[in-house]
């Protein structure tokens, strides 16, 4: 095999700016080109604007390097976090190839580029360039590893994502969104920043120490799924996605062994709240700032208290929130009853008990999107209420752990386990049981 080519959805908007540095080919223009220009909608088709000239095309448009090693691309108010609560947006700078593709009423802005050029990218967008080496020689396998897992998947082994029954409604989302390119270039699939964040020597040597390498298990690649903080025990795939058991992706305890003091049957309610009310010994459960800087760059540091944390709500609160998320009008919330957990403890199912209206929810992203204005931390929590009168709560407390699905790799434990001494064949074989590490391509 050889190394792909990648191709990466970066913006979507009616009008995208970008500036060209070095020269470009340009189908329209009968030399190499530079500098400033815009792309808009006319009619449907996508017209250039550059120095006053446009240029009328159907529906995509392409600007291909002269020199791929010097010759790069600025987009203009790119989304990062999208739908999270750290949103924002970024001028970013990307090298190789740029294509103009319409979608709908939009141009999406997508990127090409070689795998391992990708890579480098993502290992430094995802965490910090200046990890500890072994760190990014794991995630390097890891992120090789999914985006090569997803693009093998075919159109028939993609499921439906919604499943709706009477007063149940259970979601989960993965990348069916994206038709005209590989992965998005945020928190959806995996982050992507193109050049614009520093590419140390040591991201340089990591990617070319794993080049080619993945995990694979009976002969096919590994779905290597990854998040910031588990909580102290990861998640089925199962739990989280859809209802299809992945041996790789099962719960592991995020240490070297099993919590003290600890029954992890979260069956029992009683259990979920002990384990969650604690702060148990953990990979990821560490205050360690030079280690959380490795995985929280620049936005993420914004978030505090991830291993273990607390959301309030009025009822006031609780029930506007919920009819904005979920369309459902409960009325008085009376209870949020947790019907399933997973092996981590995460909810996978959640009954919102309203005076109008009872509906349950799942899965874990679902449950995550229902009780936030963005994403709540993780579905790991159980509720206290207060305030009761005439059988209503005047608040409602969620006491949590982690941040994200928990499914695969927890970054945060996996940057605790390279700093005291693991090497990145035990780190992945402690987060992806009866994988192999297999070399693809030279």
């Amino acid at each position: 095999m050889k190394e792909p080519k990648i191709k990466v959805g970066i913006l979507t908007a009616p009008e995208i700016e970008f500036i060209l540095s070095g020269n470009y080919k340009y189908e329209k223009f009968d030399r190499p080109l530079k500098g400033k220009m815009r792309a808009s909608l006319e009619s449907g088709k996508i017209v250039i604007d550059y120095n006053g000239q446009k240029f009328n095309h159907l529906y995509d448009v392409v600007f291909e390097p002269v020199d791929f090693l010097t010759g790069s691309i600025q987009l203009n108010d790119v989304v990062i976090g999208k739908n999270f609560h750290w949103e924002r947006k970024e001028n970013q700078r990307f090298a190789g190839t740029l294509k103009l593709i319409v979608e709908g009423n939009e141009i999406t802005a997508v990127n090409i580029l070689s795998l391992e050029e990708y890579l480098m990218s993502v290992i430094s967008s995802e965490m910090s360039p200046n990890s500890s080496y072994q760190f990014l020689k794991t995630h390097a396998i890891v992120s090789r590893s999914w985006i090569l897992s997803q693009m093998g998947k075919s159109e028939k082994e993609e499921t439906p994502v919604v499943e709706i029954r009477e007063d149940e409604i259970i979601k989960w989302y993965d990348r069916q969104d994206h038709k005209n390119f590989d992965v998005c270039a945020d928190d959806h699939c995996q982050r992507y920043q193109g050049i614009t964040k520093v590419i140390s020597k040591t991201v340089q040597e990591a990617i070319d120490a794993t080049r080619g390498l993945v995990l694979t298990h009976n002969k096919k690649i590994c779905d290597t799924r990854y998040s910031k903080c588990c909580g102290g025990i990861t998640e089925n795939f199962e739990n989280v996605w859809q209802d299809t058991k992945l041996p790789y992706l099962t719960s592991v305890v995020d240490y070297k062994f099993e919590p003290d003091n600890f029954d992890t049957d979260f069956n029992f309610e009683r259990n979920a709240e002990k384990w969650i009310k604690k702060s148990p010994q953990a990979f990821c459960n560490t205050t360690d700032e030079k280690i959380l800087s490795q995985v929280l760059v620049d936005f993420d540091q914004e978030t505090k208290n991830f291993y273990r944390w607390k959301v309030e709500y009025t009822q006031d609160e609780l029930k506007t929130l919920l009819k904005k998320r979920t369309g459902v009008d409960f009325g008085e919330i009376k209870n949020l009853k947790v019907l399933e957990r997973g092996l981590s403890s995460r909810i996978i199912r959640l009954q919102i008990v309203g005076t109008k209206k009872t509906v349950t929810i799942g899965k874990e992203l679902e449950i995550r999107k229902s009780l936030s204005e963005s994403h709540l931390y993780s579905s790991a929590f159980y509720v206290e209420t207060r305030d009761i009168e005439n059988d209503i709560p005047g608040r409602f407390i969620l006491y949590g752990a982690g941040w994200g699905h928990g499914v695969g790799l927890c970054q945060i434990g996996a940057a605790v386990m390279s700093e005291t001494g693991y090497k990145f064949d035990e780190i992945l074989t402690h987060y992806f049981r009866g994988s192999k590490i297999e070399k693809l391509y030279l």
